[in-house]
């Protein structure tokens, strides 16, 4: 059985580097950059040349990859348990309020990262390759605007690819865009004062139910700017830009954080975030030594070179394909919770990255997963057996899995989170 490792502190960090060597302990990279900057938060008042001050700066990333607008709240107490957590979220408090804790796999799961990784790293690399060939044709000169965190590891992809491909050198910022809460407009006014507002490119890993592309079609538009996001995988079918539409595994939603930067999920919170700072995040030192976030970038980068013929040759067939969204996998979601008598959609996580996070992060009821799909997924069962979650097969499941959240109301009421998604329809934002 895997077990997980408390990881809020360091001293209860006790597993987590992968014993293959084909993928070995990444921390010698850690503030390898040439510019020679510590890795992790810029303290305020330091020189131009060290980042930006008070914020986490390129989390563990080569500052050539990317800079987090996003306030150090590395010293904040945020973490709470997740069934703590849980309960409150269902009784309406925001999940951005506060952070799970982060926990680390032992060396089971980190084996079955490892494979993972090595099965799907060329079938990464082509959707990277699609999909930064799409967004070049309306942007010619992007600048990538990843949705940290998830969209962080895919916004440096992308990055490396234009490298590569056309010795094309894009910036790349990583930014907050919540639920319910929109998205950072310090963040925003920091970008448009500084490029030319045509040519941000919002970028995400995944789609599940499409609530981010929800989130930027109501919040970006009328900043004046293009709020089309790129993903590297669209199950939902709910954006134009992708570079497949399959449910496959991404290996960077294996992980938390060592495979992000070592930065958290981002932060609104009054107490620590004032009107005028970027949303916040913290950043986890005590984790440099388990830390694989560069090594995903290289492996994938690395097989750029076996997919370069593919990409030029099929991306203009999938440019004038219908790319349309049809929004199926909101479809999919509130037939599974009439299935399930689930009273808000809210609890239906679709797709294998969000079933990832429900099982590493929130308090999960069970896991439905596609028969013909069970083969690839390793860590989801592995995940569901460590914490004794069932898993159904389910024919005809439009996704490869999904991870529905356990009501957790003591009082017994149905759950209330912040704002009803249940009530939310497509239709309402235009699509």
């Amino acid at each position: 059985m895997t077990a997980f490792t408390d990881s809020a502190t360091s001293d209860s960090v006790t597993t987590g580097a992968v014993t293959s060597d084909s993928v070995t302990t990444h921390s010698a990279s850690i503030g390898s950059a040439a510019s020679g900057r510590r890795p992790g938060p810029v303290p305020a008042g330091s020189p131009p040349a060290a980042g930006l001050p008070g914020t986490i700066g390129s989390g563990s990333y080569d500052p050539a990859d990317v800079t987090f607008l996003l306030k150090d709240l590395s010293a904040a107490d945020l973490e709470r348990p997740t069934e703590d957590r849980e309960e409150e979220m269902q009784r309406g408090r925001h999940y951005s309020e506060d952070l799970p804790v982060e926990f680390q796999p032992d060396d089971g799961y980190l084996e079955l990262y490892r494979q993972a990784l090595e099965r799907s790293a060329t079938r990464v690399a082509l959707a990277v390759g699609l999909v930064s060939e799409l967004v070049r044709v309306a942007k010619p000169a992007p600048v990538l605007v990843s949705i940290a965190r998830a969209g962080t590891p895919i916004g440096i992809l992308m990055g490396r690819w234009y490298a590569y491909s056309c010795g094309l050198d894009v910036p790349h910022y990583a930014i907050s865009v919540i639920k319910d809460r929109g998205i950072d407009l310090n963040a925003v006014r920091y970008l448009t004062a500084r490029h030319d507002p045509a040519a941000l490119q919002f970028v995400d890993g995944w789609t599940g139910k499409g609530v981010m592309t929800r989130v930027l079609s109501q919040a970006v538009p009328s900043l004046g700017l293009d709020d089309t996001m790129a993903v590297l995988a669209d199950p939902a079918r709910c954006v134009s830009l992708y570079g497949t539409r399959d449910d496959f595994l991404i290996p960077s939603a294996c992980l938390n954080s060592t495979v992000s930067g070592l930065v958290s999920r981002t932060v609104l919170n009054a107490e620590h975030i004032g009107p005028d700072d970027f949303h916040g995040a913290k950043y986890y030192r005590e984790l440099e030594p388990h830390d694989l976030s560069r090594h995903f970038v290289e492996t994938v980068v690395a097989r750029f070179p076996q997919v370069a013929a593919e990409v030029a040759a099929t991306w203009p067939a999938l440019f004038a394909s219908d790319r349309t969204p049809t929004w199926e996998g909101w479809a999919a979601v509130e037939r599974i919770a009439e299935r399930y008598d689930i009273p808000d959609v809210a609890m239906v996580k679709p797709g294998v990255g969000e079933a990832t996070r429900v099982l590493l992060r929130r308090v999960p009821w069970r896991v439905l997963v596609a028969p013909d799909r069970v083969d690839e997924l390793g860590h989801v069962l592995a995940l569901a057996q460590a914490r004794g979650v069932p898993v159904e097969e389910l024919p005809g499941l439009p996704f490869s899995c999904v991870g529905l959240v356990r009501p957790m109301r003591a009082d017994g009421a149905a759950p209330a989170f912040h704002t009803a998604q249940a009530r939310y329809r497509p239709s309402e934002a235009g699509q």
